[in-house]
């Protein structure tokens, strides 16, 4: 997992072909003026889903990881918690392929603020609980980029 500054996020570039597209549009635009749903960046090698959803308190959330696409998860208004798990010690619970999603269970590894300056980069099989609440103000809009590898 990478976690850091959006304005950091070229640093990053060079490890993946996909993932270096993606960088390249997620810090020449403006990610609260894209719509809600899906925008295409590169057809099913990169693309950015926007959502408005909820942060949960910790006691709802799972562990989920991917096996196709790896997640670069922002904020764009509001500030969740994400955690992450041990991939040496986590045993995979279901998986859906079409949604490339599945639950796990794992061992803590850390946690991160997202908020509307930072990011973290969940690669293929690594376990992460995102949208866990930090205050009482649990409303989030985010951006989920889905790169292929």
């Amino acid at each position: 997992m990478i976690y850091d500054k959006i304005s950091n996020m070229k640093l990053y570039k060079g490890m993946n072909r996909n993932l270096d597209t993606a960088i390249d549009f997620i810090t020449s635009h403006n990610l609260n003026e894209l719509p809600l749903g899906k925008t295409v960046i590169d057809g099913d090698n990169v693309f950015i889903n926007v959502m408005e959803t909820s942060a949960f308190p910790i006691e709802e959330r799972q562990y989920e990881f991917h096996k196709n696409y790896m997640d670069i998860q922002m904020d764009i208004e509001g500030v969740e918690r994400v955690d992450t798990g041990d991939c040496a010690d986590t045993q995979q619970l279901n998986y859906n392929e079409e949604w490339d999603v599945g639950n796990a269970v794992a061992s803590d590894l850390g946690s991160c603020l997202i908020g509307k300056d930072n990011f973290i980069i969940c690669m293929v099989g690594e376990p992460h609980k995102p949208n866990i609440a930090v205050s009482d103000e649990r409303s989030l809009k985010k951006a989920v980029c889905k790169v292929h590898i």
